[in-house]
């Protein structure tokens, strides 16, 4: 039988920390969009409890009433000090931040800045779904450009596809995730260097979702797409949102390399009036104050990934898990399983567990599903029981 990791000492595992019960009085999305009977381990929220330090801050906020408008640097500054202590990178220029309502509406008014209606952004499916329906709604064309073997990013297909949307002399944009969600690849600085060195060369503007950064695996290296050589022109979205489980706390930094800085200041000041001033307070705690809790959730959600491993060779050994190193989302080939495009139906219906569709991440999609690793070792084993139920 498969046995539940351990966790090591330290700081407690915040995913060992609620129990199914406690965590079915949750109102949110991830608890309330299927009926009681369907355990979900889909969209990305965590079965976590907010850091200590998240809590003060926003209880003392509370407590002062103060629940205006965001104001100052003190986010930046808080994620300017985290990147150097956890990727040794001192580039975030504070001045050249700007404070979003969440990274996907950032990265629209990125998008606007550098290119017009009609203009095409590229991507690497499978990815997020937003990607997709964001870039349609704002009247842009989306390009694919399929990852390539190992689910790693296909340099020569990027080059193909840079060269073919700028023929016309247009303008173009490439919609980078990175680490990329939902394979959590974790690209290299060499692969991120070659992206820089291909946009410049062929003219196309990168816009990197970097919001699963803080989420990599123990001695694994996130590198930033603005800290490689030739990313200048480049721009960035990073929050605390996903590291910290903070997603109904609205608020994102927009980053701009040195030659994009000029873009940046251009974009409107209306555009960051979404985000709200009690989440910068909790995301600027969360970066300056409650690092030792994210360090005890990586530690977890590596235990996952191990026992995920374990538990679909023991009850699924046709199903291939994707070895991602980053984000708390595990991709995951079905198709050997025989149940069509959309195997998460079929888990839903006969097994009564909640995944997300590969089809909505785009090409490569069909065949595939998403489970969210960010739950109790016993939650995790009770989804994967029932996915082994679903096909008895």
């Amino acid at each position: 039988m498969t046995s539940t990791p351990q966790h090591p000492p330290g700081e407690p595992d915040p995913l060992r920390a609620l129990t199914l019960g406690q965590l079915r009085r949750r109102t949110s999305m991830k608890w309330r969009t299927y009926p009681e009977d369907v355990l979900p381990l889909w969209v990305a929220e965590m079965d976590v409890p907010l850091a200590g330090p998240v809590v003060r801050a926003v209880t003392d906020a509370l407590a002062l009433g103060d629940t205006g408008y965001p104001a100052g640097t003190g986010y930046a500054e808080a994620l300017a000090g985290f990147a150097a202590e956890r990727w040794n990178w001192d580039g975030i220029a504070v001045e050249h931040t700007a404070i979003v309502p969440d990274v996907m509406l950032g990265a629209v008014e990125m998008l606007k800045l550098v290119t017009g209606p009609g203009d095409p952004v590229i991507v690497n499916s499978p990815v997020y779904p937003p990607f997709y329906q964001f870039v349609t709604h704002m009247d842009r064309r989306v390009v694919e450009a399929p990852l390539g073997a190992g689910l790693r990013l296909d340099l020569d297909l990027l080059e193909t596809t840079f060269r073919a949307v700028t023929a016309d002399g247009g303008r173009a944009a490439f919609l980078l995730c990175s680490p990329h969600n939902p394979t959590g690849t974790v690209h290299t600085a060499a692969e991120l260097a070659a992206v820089a060195e291909l946009a410049e060369r062929h003219g196309v503007r990168v816009v990197a979702d970097e919001i699963h950064a803080p989420l990599v695996a123990p001695g694994v290296t996130f590198v930033p797409y603005l800290s490689v050589p030739g990313a200048g022109r480049g721009l960035s979205l990073m929050s605390a949102s996903k590291g910290w489980n903070l997603a109904g706390l609205k608020a994102a930094l927009a980053l701009a390399g040195p030659r994009a800085a000029a873009d940046l200041a251009r974009m409107p000041e209306e555009a960051g009036h979404g985000a709200s001033h009690v989440a910068v307070i909790a995301h600027t705690a969360a970066l300056n104050d409650a690092t030792g809790w994210l360090d005890a959730l990586l530690a977890g959600l590596d235990a996952n990934r191990r026992l995920l491993t374990a538990l679909l060779a023991e009850h699924l050994p046709a199903v291939r898990p994707h070895p991602g190193r980053a984000t708390y989302l595990a991709w995951l080939d079905c198709r050997a399983l025989g149940l069509g495009d959309d195997p998460a139906a079929v888990f839903l219906d006969r097994g009564r567990v909640a995944l997300n569709s590969g089809l909505p991440f785009g090409t490569g999609g069909a065949g595939h599903v998403r489970l969210n690793l960010a739950t109790s070792p016993e939650i995790l084993t009770e989804g994967v029981r029932r996915m082994a139920a679903a096909l008895s």
